[in-house]
C-alpha cells in the first residue's frame, strides 16, 4: 500500500468497477494519487488495464488489476475476494463499469433490456452488497449514473431506466449504511468525452451540446474525477444521499 501518510487517502483501498478507460480510469488515477491502493477492475481490455496500472505505478501509487464482468454476480464476487486477499481491507467502492444503448421503445429487444440491466443495475447492487459485508468503518461508496435521469431523453428510456435505479440504491443504502458511519452517494456525469460517448452520440450533436454548457465545453473523465475524489475523502464525510449532478451547468 502506499505509505505516504500525508496523502488524503493513504491506508485506504478502493475498487473501481470499469476502470481500464474513461472516466473509470481516471478516477482509479485520481484515487491512487490520493494515496488509495486501487483495485482497477476490467471486463475485456487487459492491456488497457494494465497500462493503467503502470502508470499508476510509475508515479509511486498502488494498483492491481483484476479481470471481471460485472453483470456477473460470481466476478463481482471474485472481485472482492481477490481485492481482499491482496490488500486485506476494503474503504471504497466506485461503481463505475456499465454501458450506454440508445434507440427507440419499439426496437428494444428483450436480450437489450438484460443485457444493460444485468451490468448496470444488477452489476451495481451486488458490488455494493458485497462492499456492504467487508467495508471499514467510514466507507465510502459512489455510483456514477447520467446526467439523462432528469431530462427525459428521446431514445434513451431503456438507459437513463437503468441509471435512475441506481440513483435509488443509493439513496436508500445511504440510509441503511449510515450508522455505520458509511457514505453512499450518486455522481451523475453530463457530456463527458469518453470513448463511450462518441460511441453513442454522433459529433455534430456532441459540438451543439458543447455550445450550451454553461461553462463552454464539454466535461473531461478528470472532472468527474475529482467530484469523486471528494466523496472519497474525508472531505465528503457529511455528504450521503446525495446525486452530484457534475454537468459544468447544462441541464
Amino acid at each position: 500500500m502506499t505509505t505516504n501518510t500525508n496523502l488524503p487517502l493513504a491506508g485506504k483501498v478502493a475498487i473501481v468497477t470499469g476502470a481500464s478507460r474513461g472516466i473509470g480510469r481516471a478516477i482509479a488515477e485520481r484515487l491512487a494519487a490520493d494515496g488509495a491502493s486501487v483495485v482497477v477492475n476490467y471486463a475485456r481490455n487487459e492491456d488497457a488495464a494494465r497500462d493503467v496500472v503502470e502508470g499508476i505505478t510509475s508515479r509511486g501509487g498502488t494498483a492491481f488489476a483484476v479481470q471481471g464482468n460485472i453483470s456477473l454476480v460470481t466476478d463481482v464476487r471474485k472481485l472482492f475476494e481477490v481485492a481482499k486477499e491482496k490488500f486485506g481491507r476494503l474503504d471504497i467502492l466506485v461503481n463505475n463499469a456499465g454501458d450506454a444503448l440508445f434507440g427507440p421503445i419499439t426496437e428494444t429487444t428483450e436480450e437489450t433490456f438484460d443485457m444493460l440491466f444485468n451490468l448496470n443495475v444488477k452489476g451495481v447492487y451486488f458490488a455494493m452488497q458485497e462492499a456492504a459485508k467487508v467495508m471499514e468503518q467510514g466507507g465510502r461508496i459512489v455510483n456514477i449514473s447520467s446526467g439523462v435521469t432528469i431530462l427525459g431523453v428521446p431514445q434513451a428510456a431503456l438507459y437513463g431506466g437503468t441509471k435512475g435505479a441506481v440513483e435509488q440504491f443509493a439513496m436508500a443504502a445511504a440510509r441503511e449504511l449510515g450508522p455505520r458511519g458509511i457514505t453512499v452517494n450518486t455522481v451523475s456525469p453530463g457530456m463527458t468525452e469518453t470513448d463511450l460517448l462518441k460511441k453513442v452520440v454522433p459529433e455534430e450533436f456532441r459540438t451543439d451540446m458543447s455550445q450550451t454548457v454553461p461553462l463552454g465545453r464539454l466535461g473531461q473523465p478528470d472532472d468527474i474525477a475529482d467530484v469523486v475524489g471528494f466523496l472519497a475523502s474525508d472531505a465528503g464525510r457529511w455528504v450521503t444521499g446525495q446525486n452530484i449532478r457534475a454537468t459544468g451547468g447544462a441541464s
